[in-house]
């Protein structure tokens, strides 16, 4: 808990150096909680992973991986921040404490143990957000990706409560373990359980961008500034999926008859609207937008086939994500600064004038699209293997031809950088600041190193 309470400090403290504009201050301070409570996390790792506070969190491996992840992928997403909020306004460190606040809701959504910690860690991450997606107060594509998601947020929200108002009628409890004990322990089990089970799932299918409750997804990501969609597509989203994991491998399982069919449908409309819509698109902002919700379908084979590696699977493949994820944005965000658009067109010979800078967008691109000897083909191939030990052979199948598709459309990018002619005009590289160089080298290396020794987090879980 000492890491969640030193990230909310660590936000109001934030807010007060902008009071007195310190605004140099801002990145360092930050950065240094952010190893904080990175460093309360690994000391908890031998301890026993009991409930705390009245059973309202539990901080178990689970919990303290994907917590870590969501802290490191923030804090790469932070240093990419340094000039971004610059150029949008002068006041900035409000965006830092934003952006800290969501992610102590992701945090707590990571480690609940009660419905009632799940709801209020939701609630933090994305009210957060619904002012980030629409900071930029003179933009109307800002304002209405505000809009959209405040609505569609609260919308899933509802959906979610009424869920839990379900299970507790049946169950008595908010307590997970009570709740598996329930489910255990009745030799019927209500009807009112089953008819929360679904609307939990379609609550949690609206958070992680699961079709057909996607269709905000497209929208919002693609009006909110690019660095906030970065953070709504990895830390929000990884932790959406910890709680999705956590309430179906710890209470469902013994019920997975019933809400399986119901999550493989979701799965197979997921994957073909995500990769054959993201095929369609001009934008690369948008195809990663469409993207996120085919990577989205691929993470439900963890529930989908719940057993004792759907954890160390997730964490492997939203690993993998979100790095990919970090240098994408951060690619979209220099090319965008030097020619004021985010079409393929932008990247026509990127590789002549940024050598490096096409390297390292290829080396995300390859792991999205799951080449070999990347993360991300290490996460598709454990997500694979997933579907195939519970011999889900025709989930398999499909899942191979949306990956052909998605190799396709990632590509594209790859193509545009190497083999076509840049305009006349851009004839000269891109200005890259030394935050921007680290980041992007940092997540390729661990890109590449994932997908070579994948045990180097496999061990975690």
């Amino acid at each position: 808990m000492g890491a969640i309470i030193t990230l909310s400090i660590l936000g109001i403290i934030l807010l007060y150096f902008g009071l007195y504009n310190a605004k140099k201050a801002l990145l360092p301070t930050a950065l240094i909680g952010l190893l904080v409570a990175i460093g309360f996390y690994v000391s908890q790792w031998n301890t026993v992973p009991d409930p705390i506070f009245n059973g309202m969190v539990v901080f178990d491996h689970l919990a303290i991986s994907f917590s870590i992840l969501c802290i490191v992928i923030t804090g790469l997403i932070l240093l990419l921040s340094k000039e971004y909020f610059r150029t949008m306004s002068e006041h900035i460190a409000e965006y830092y404490t934003l952006i800290l606040f969501s992610l102590v809701g992701a945090l707590l959504v990571n480690c609940y143990h009660n419905f009632a910690m799940l709801f209020i860690g939701i609630e933090i991450m994305s009210v957060a957000l619904y002012i980030l997606v629409g900071i930029r107060k003179n933009d109307l594509a800002s304002n209405e990706a505000s809009m959209k998601y405040f609505l569609m947020g609260a919308f899933s929200t509802g959906f979610l409560l009424f869920g839990i108002t379900l299970m507790y009628g049946a169950s008595g409890t908010f307590d997970l373990v009570g709740l598996r004990n329930y489910v255990n322990g009745v030799s019927a089990v209500s009807p009112l359980f089953y008819g929360g089970i679904l609307l939990m799932l379609c609550g949690l299918c609206f958070k992680i961008g699961a079709a057909p409750f996607h269709f905000w997804t497209p929208d919002v990501y693609d009006g909110a500034p690019i660095l906030i969609t970065s953070f709504m597509s990895t830390v929000v989203k990884i932790a959406c999926f910890v709680g999705f994991l956590r309430l179906f491998s710890t209470v469902l399982v013994p019920l997975d008859g019933f809400w399986t069919p119901v999550l493989l449908t979701i799965v197979v409309i997921t994957l073909f609207t995500g990769n054959i819509t993201a095929l369609m698109q001009s934008s690369f902002k948008r195809m990663m937008a469409y993207s996120s919700i085919s990577h989205a379908g691929y993470m439900l084979f963890a529930i989908v086939a719940v057993s004792v590696s759907s954890g160390s699977s997730m964490l492997v493949y939203a690993s993998a994500y979100s790095l990919a994820s970090v240098i994408a944005f951060g690619a979209l965000i220099l090319v965008k600064r030097r020619t004021g658009s985010d079409n393929f067109e932008s990247f026509n010979g990127l590789a002549k004038r940024d050598p490096w800078l096409a390297l390292v967008l290829s080396i995300a691109m390859f792991s999205l699209a799951g080449i070999p000897l990347t993360a991300g083909f290490m996460g598709k191939f454990m997500m694979f293997n997933q579907a195939m030990g519970a011999f889900n052979v025709t989930l398999l199948v499909l899942a191979a031809i949306n990956a052909a598709i998605g190799v396709y459309y990632y590509l594209h990018v790859v193509v545009n950088m190497y083999f076509k002619a840049p305009a006349a005009q851009e004839e000269k590289g891109l200005e890259i600041s030394a935050n921007y160089k680290v980041v992007l080298t940092i997540a390729a290396l661990l890109t590449i190193v994932l997908g070579v020794y994948p045990d180097v987090i496999l061990s975690f879980l």
